[in-house]
Order: C-alpha cells, then sequence, then structure tokens
C-alpha cells in the first residue's frame, strides 16, 4: 500500500485523501490544530469542514510534518495558497527528496505574482519534472460524499502526471493528465475572482443573462491571461477551465461564489472573513491576479474591478454596471 501524505486538514485537503484513500492508498494528514487531528483519528470525522461524514480507516492525522512526511512516496499541499511560503520554510527539511510534490492550491502569491508549482520550486528546489497540479470542477463536499468527479493532474513529466492519476483514481473520481501547468493553475486561481463578481450579481438580484455574461467574458479574460504566459489555450475549454469555472460561479458549494453573494448583499470583507474558517482564495488573489495581468498588458476588467470592490474602493452595484457600460471593443470571440 502507497504512502501519501497530505498536507492541509481543510475541506479540500480533507477530500482529496478520501480520494487518496478510495483508491487504495495510506494517508497521512498533518493539520495544524493537534485537536483537530485527535478528532479525525478518534473520531474519523473532520467536523470542523466536513461535518457528518466518515473518514476510511485509511487516513490518519497528525499535527508532526515529519510524522506525516515519512516513508510518503507522495507529497499533497492543500494550504492556503497565501501561507504555503511560510509553511515550506518550515517543512522543507521534513519532506522526501524525489517524490512528486502536488499543489491543490489555486491561488496567486500576493507580492511575486508566483503561482503556487513557482513557490514550491523556489523553497524546495524541485524540479518541474517533480511539480504536479490537481485541478478542475472539485467541490470538497460532494467529492467526499463520493458523488461522481473529475479533475486534471498537470505536470511537465507525463510519467509524473500519469503516476499521480493512478495514485488518485477511485471509483468515483476521474483524473485526466496534462503537461500544461500553468494553464491549469492560472485557469483554478483566476476563477475564484469570476466566483466572486457572480457571487455579488447573485447577491444583488440580478438574474442569469448577468451571471452568464460574467462567467463568459470571465473565461475569456483568464484565456487571455494564460496564453500571454505561455499556456495552451485548449486548457481552458476543459476540466481546469471551463469545467472548474462553472462549478465554482454556480454552486452555492463554493466559497468565493458564496463570499460574493454576501458582498453583494452588502456585507463587508471583514465581516465575511470573520464569521467563517472557510479561505476564499480570490479575495486574496485577485489583486495579484490583477498586477500578474498588467505585467504582461493584458486586459481583465473583471478581476480589476473585484480588486476594487475588496478593497472597499467600489461597490459591487456599481462594479456590474461600469463593468457593462465600459465602452464597446470588437473583439474576436465574445
Amino acid at each position: 500500500m502507497t504512502k501519501v501524505a497530505v498536507f492541509g486538514a481543510g475541506s479540500w485537503g480533507t477530500a482529496f485523501a478520501v480520494v487518496l484513500a478510495n483508491a487504495g492508498n495510506q494517508v497521512s494528514v498533518w493539520g495544524r490544530r493537534e485537536s483537530l487531528c485527535e478528532a479525525i483519528n478518534t473520531q474519523h470525522e473532520n467536523a470542523d469542514y466536513l461535518p457528518g461524514l466518515r473518514l476510511p480507516d485509511a487516513i490518519t492525522a497528525t499535527h508532526d510534518p515529519a510524522a506525516a512526511a515519512d516513508g510518503a512516496e507522495a507529497v499533497v499541499l492543500a494550504v492556503p495558497s497565501q501561507s504555503l511560503r511560510e509553511n515550506l520554510t518550515d517543512w522543507a527539511g521534513v519532506l522526501p527528496n524525489a517524490v512528486p510534490l502536488v499543489s491543490l492550491m489555486k491561488g496567486v502569491e500576493v507580492g511575486t505574482t508566483k503561482r503556487m508549482s513557482e513557490v514550491i520550486a523556489e523553497l524546495t528546489g524541485a524540479g518541474p519534472e517533480r511539480i504536479a497540479v490537481v485541478s478542475g470542477p472539485n467541490l470538497a463536499r460532494e467529492i467526499a460524499e463520493g458523488q461522481p468527479a473529475a479533475a486534471v493532474v498537470a505536470c511537465a513529466d507525463e510519467g509524473t502526471a500519469t503516476r499521480m492519476q493512478k495514485l488518485c483514481h477511485s471509483p468515483t473520481f476521474r483524473p485526466y493528465t496534462n503537461v500544461d501547468v500553468i494553464g491549469c493553475e492560472l485557469g483554478g486561481a483566476c476563477k475564484n475572482v469570476i466566483a466572486l463578481a457572480v457571487g455579488m450579481a447573485v447577491g444583488l438580484g440580478f438574474g442569469d443573462n448577468a451571471r452568464a455574461s460574467v462567467i463568459t467574458r470571465g473565461l475569456a479574460e483568464i484565456a487571455r491571461l494564460g496564453t500571454a504566459l505561455g499556456a495552451d489555450e485548449h486548457t481552458f475549454s476543459g476540466l481546469a477551465g471551463l469545467g472548474d469555472l462553472v462549478a465554482t460561479c454556480s454552486s452555492p458549494l463554493s466559497r468565493n461564489r458564496t463570499f460574493g453573494e454576501k458582498l453583494g448583499q452588502g456585507m463587508t470583507v471583514a465581516e465575511i472573513a470573520g464569521a467563517t474558517r472557510q479561505v476564499a482564495e480570490g479575495v486574496k488573489s485577485c489583486a495579484s491576479i490583477s498586477e500578474l495581468a498588467h505585467h504582461h498588458d493584458v486586459e481583465m476588467p473583471i478581476a480589476e474591478h473585484v480588486t476594487k470592490v475588496v478593497a472597499g474602493e467600489m461597490t459591487p452595484k456599481d462594479m456590474l454596471f461600469s463593468l457593462v457600460s465600459r465602452s464597446a471593443k470588437s473583439e474576436r470571440w465574445g
């Protein structure tokens, strides 16, 4: 039985641990809080993030990163994107050499505008052949419940991508492989920002036309940025692009869509953040994504407007009407 370490006991880290266990692996989860780890070991439940779901016996948890990593043949990283650098600095000495490092994170680092794979490479020295990304329409609760889902495992090395595909292929979870790490990461990070905008439209009471327009134009923005950074444009029509975008923008299980909805209803960023343990990655990443787009001379008006709302410089209603009233341009596709 293969041992896989999952660093991060939040909803997605725990759900992916369930996938790995159902695929026949022994899974060791590192958690930040000892009390949560103890509850997972004794009660077989992560009541803080996935209440009511019994976890497989093949999942154990520990607060000791060395114990989690010991003997692991793959390491999965599932912490909030903006805490990755700090955590990896602490874990660098215990991560096993030569094993794949798999990112579940969907964000762009504030201050550096680096994708998560770039942060991993910088702090661990791992080459691109060891760094993989899992992305797609992956709402944690549904996956942990065993509902059918699919995802993309991307790595520059096809052999590593295939190896990780086999490790997480369960009866209810179908992974596909891809070598386009850039496209998969940008699709996952940027869709959170678009979901915030869609959520605001929902919170304001706007209908399906508004939502569909934001989703469609959001996909255009993501594809523009990805192409400028060297991604394969076909990635954005697949699971890691359109699939992830639709799920995140449409489901009430989506943290970013829900966060945006509450913004549209008049709550502040601080009020919403203070009422939940869950991290809405788009709130942190919107500014860094806008900065990244600016560096590459890519126009991303939705991302820029969401950044202004999060910063308190614009209301959700003003944001949506400002987007609609922008001067019309001739564009290649709508």
